[in-house]
């Protein structure tokens, strides 16, 4: 039944960050070499797709999400041979490649942007967002930037201000130019050609501003000590109606090849995130659903949370759930202890595509980086607000040597004090090691179809148990989530059935009659017999 939808709706995704994943010329930075060298671990985990984040040229001010070049490779990572050579190496393995794909903003140094701000009246100047002062002679409006300060910056040469909404260094595509929208086609069939099976959409929700830049309005919920970003709410800079029209197109460029998915990064709440799906479905087959990163971590508030974006799907549109990601703290951190086991189960059993950020399946946590060792500018332009990214970007630890297994040569971030004991070479000997535990139920996800491909069901969340069913068919799965540190029970005498994963590791095949017992922070994975 499975092979009867597309390879995503059935699949798992993994995100490597590139710099963060494997080292092999022993400079400290991560490799596309070091990707293949990895990819027999991919398999052994089970995952079906790697998303890598952004590997083409750039000046790395924000470490390759400022490009300037949507159709090369940074030397850092190596060279189109050694692309081509993991694409056909990911290939033969059954795994697919997506790319991170930056449409919003370039980087200053692209020659798109070197050409549109060397006159007025260069063809490329409606290219980029650019405006006149505003009456007072400062900037158009009131907009900011989330790395801190105006999105404005000012331009001696020409005397106009240019958008950008991240760094000054990124300056913002125009998308309500045509030009704009078939060179950004042109890139991704580039990459299309070359083998690859789909993009992940940076910013998407980014892509239109509203046309008469008109102010934001002031967030009346802002607070000290929040980001100052926050002071506005993006409405008149984000989330605009025409941006659905360039989903659709870039939707379409997809369709030109067989068998592709297209992603989108968007930090909405559900009831807005689902209308990138688009119209009749030809927007986003998988509009990130990032709400568990943002979630209270109780059973009623996860509960709520999976119940409202259920009801908020469009009629056929395919749900998705991410636990983190290269710019939020890690789940083994956010969370206390043996949570981030039901955090697991809670992902890999839930309805639709689960996205993995590598290192969370061995525990990897949040990295204490300290001031001195800082390379996010994000962190740099915004010291002491805990806006740093660094911490969930460290290096992936393979094992307990010095350098974790993965380079011989000075690193790039620091590793976890921890790494000598958490690494995929210690946790692969511990049968009941977290490591063992996202093995074991992406095996079951992939062996069960009504974990992959049923329907949700609530069964019940008071206190600290989340329970719900996933049927298929005549196949059924019943999953129990204790949110809490002290044991729960649950009563009815329609249960019957036995236990096939605890997030322990034990009790398999344990027989369940009339009542189901957790131990504190523990998930469930049950069989209904009869």
């Amino acid at each position: 039944m499975q092979e009867s939808r597309p390879w995503w709706m059935s699949g798992i995704l993994y995100q490597i960050y590139p710099r963060s994943f494997q080292d092999s010329d022993g400079d400290g930075v991560g490799d596309l070499r070091g990707v293949i060298q990895r990819l027999p671990y991919l398999v052994e985990l089970g995952v079906n797709a790697l998303w890598l984040s952004p590997i083409f040229p750039s000046p790395m001010e924000d470490f390759g999400y400022d490009i300037s070049d949507y159709t090369g490779i940074d030397p850092l990572f190596g060279t189109f041979a050694d692309f081509d050579a993991l694409i056909a190496a990911a290939h033969e393995c059954g795994l697919k490649v997506i790319l991170d794909l930056v449409p919003n903003h370039t980087s200053d140094q692209h020659p798109w942007f070197i050409e549109s701000r060397s006159s007025k009246t260069n063809p490329k100047r409606d290219w980029y967002i650019w405006r006149d002062p505003s009456g007072e002679g400062g900037p158009p409006n009131n907009w900011l930037s989330e790395f801190g300060g105006s999105s404005w910056e000012f331009d001696a040469q020409t005397g106009q201000y240019y958008y950008h909404a991240f760094l000054r260094s990124q300056p913002d595509l125009n998308w309500r130019n045509p030009a704009v929208r078939r060179a950004m086609h042109d890139a991704m069939r580039f990459w299309l050609r070359r083998g690859v099976d789909g993009f992940r959409v940076d910013v998407m929700w980014h892509l239109i501003k509203d046309e008469h830049l008109r102010d934001n309005p002031p967030n009346p919920d802002f607070v000290q000590g929040q980001q100052p970003y926050q002071q506005l709410i993006p409405l008149y800079s984000t989330d605009r109606p025409e941006v659905h029209g360039v989903v659709a197109e870039l939707r379409q460029a997809i369709e030109e090849f067989d068998n592709r998915v297209l992603i989108g990064e968007i930090y909405l709440p559900p009831q807005k995130l689902v209308a990138y799906y688009g119209r009749d479905l030809g927007g986003a087959q998988l509009p990130f659903n990032f709400a568990l990163i943002s979630t209270p971590w109780n059973a009623r508030a996860v509960a709520k949370l999976i119940d409202d974006y259920e009801a908020a799907l469009p009629p056929g549109a395919w749900p998705n759930w991410v636990l983190g990601n290269h710019d939020r703290q890690r789940i083994a951190s956010r969370v206390d202890g043996d949570q981030a086991r039901v955090a697991a189960m809670l992902l890999l059993t839930l309805r639709g595509t689960p996205t993995l950020y590598y290192g969370d399946e061995i525990g990897m946590p949040q990295v204490d980086v300290q001031p001195d060792q800082v390379r996010d500018p994000w962190e740099k332009n915004l010291p002491g607000l805990g806006v740093g990214r660094d911490g969930c970007r460290t290096p992936m630890q393979w094992d307990s040597t010095p350098q974790a297994g993965f380079s011989t040569g000075a690193l790039w971030l620091p590793l976890s004090p921890n790494s000598a004991l958490e690494n995929v070479a210690t946790e692969r000997q511990d049968p009941a090691s977290i490591l063992s535990l996202y093995q074991a139920l992406i095996r079951l996800r992939r062996a069960r179809p009504e974990l992959a491909l049923g329907t949700y069901k609530p069964v019940s969340a008071a206190d600290d148990l989340l329970m719900f069913e996933r049927e298929h068919h005549d196949r059924r799965a019943l999953v129990a989530l204790n949110f809490g540190q002290e044991p729960v029970s649950y009563e009815t005498n329609r249960l019957r059935g036995r236990i096939v994963l605890s997030t322990f590791m034990d009790r398999r095949d344990e027989v369940v009659d009339g009542r189901l017992a957790l131990r504190g922070s523990e998930g469930l994975v049950v069989e209904p017999l009869g």
